[in-house]
């Protein structure tokens, strides 16, 4: 009977996927803006290289998973912002890889040190299907195939984005659309067509001063995709003696977040969370992990590194 819910479960997600391709989501946003925000590009001051995986009920078969790589560095008097995204992600039997360009325009504001952007993105998805593998059950050991799992789906789209982030050097906010392009890969034979989704986000976070060893930082994402309940997620993390973050989100979705990140050193940093489903599935929930490593090459030859909090 377990095998038999579990089986069911990968099914509804296909079909979900189906319906609607939707934007990958990350519990670690607030450390991987650029995957988000295409006017984040260049705000690290410093070519900044991430590379994050996100595994999703891990040792459960066809579970989701991403692979995100970024590099973003400023240009030109950091009145520019340039930067590269890859985004793989797989679900069973269907993937999808996204390659972006990113460019943002830096506005500094001298009077509270703060700096607004305005960026663009574009580049192209890749998406794959590949129906035919999967191993149907037939009540007819004799029966026909179900043409609606015979038909692989192999193609490419072009796709585009845009944003706008403001920062202070103890507060953010952005607000973007990552994919601006309601792309349909057509499944021929009049079944129904996989598209993509088109979503507006939200974000926004501060950064207060407890002590001389303690900040604490909450951060919030509001996600708005093609007229769906609108997405949150709400956590806050603390920062002890500029070295260690550790703290909790809150997801709509009923998922509890704990995340943390070590600053190894000025330019190395690695980060962690683990999530748990705190809904009505979560006796079958394996839990997901999603583990980030950024490097950063200082620009700066004087040697003085400002504290970065996003």
């Amino acid at each position: 009977m377990m095998r038999i819910f579990l089986t069911g479960m990968v099914v509804l997600l296909l079909a979900n996927v189906v319906s609607a391709q939707q934007t990958a989501t990350y519990s670690q946003y607030m450390f991987n803006t650029l995957a988000i925000n295409p006017a984040y590009a260049g705000s690290h001051e410093a070519l900044s290289i991430t590379a994050l995986g996100r595994f999703q009920n891990v040792g459960l078969s066809g579970a989701p998973n991403t692979q995100t790589f970024s590099v973003h560095s400023p240009l030109i008097n950091n009145r520019v912002g340039v930067g590269l995204l890859v985004i793989h992600d797989e679900l069973s039997v269907i993937g999808q890889t996204g390659v972006h360009f990113s460019y943002a325009y830096r506005l500094p504001i001298k009077k509270d040190k703060s700096t607004l952007s305005f960026g663009l993105q574009g580049g192209m998805s890749m998406y794959n299907a590949q129906y035919s593998k999967l191993d149907l059950y037939n009540s007819s050991s004799n029966g026909p195939t179900d043409p609606a799992f015979s038909q692989d789906i192999r193609d490419s789209r072009p796709n585009f984005g845009a944003g706008v982030y403001y920062n202070t050097q103890t507060s953010y906010v952005g607000l973007s659309m990552p994919s601006m392009l309601n792309n349909v890969f057509d499944r021929g034979q009049n079944f129904t067509t996989v598209y993509q989704s088109v979503p507006i986000i939200l974000t926004g976070g501060h950064v207060f001063t407890l002590n001389r060893v303690l900040k604490l930082k909450p951060n919030f994402l509001f996600k708005m995709v093609d007229g769906q309940p609108v997405e949150f997620d709400i956590n806050a993390n603390m920062l002890f003696d500029e070295v260690l973050w550790f703290g909790l989100s809150y997801k709509s979705s009923k998922q509890v977040v704990m995340i943390t990140q070590f600053k190894i050193n000025d330019q190395l940093q690695f980060g962690y969370s683990y999530t748990i489903t705190a809904g009505p599935i979560r006796t079958v929930e394996l839990g997901s992990h999603e583990v980030m490593l950024n490097y950063r090459f200082w620009f700066n030859k004087k040697g003085v590194i400002s504290p970065r909090y996003f």
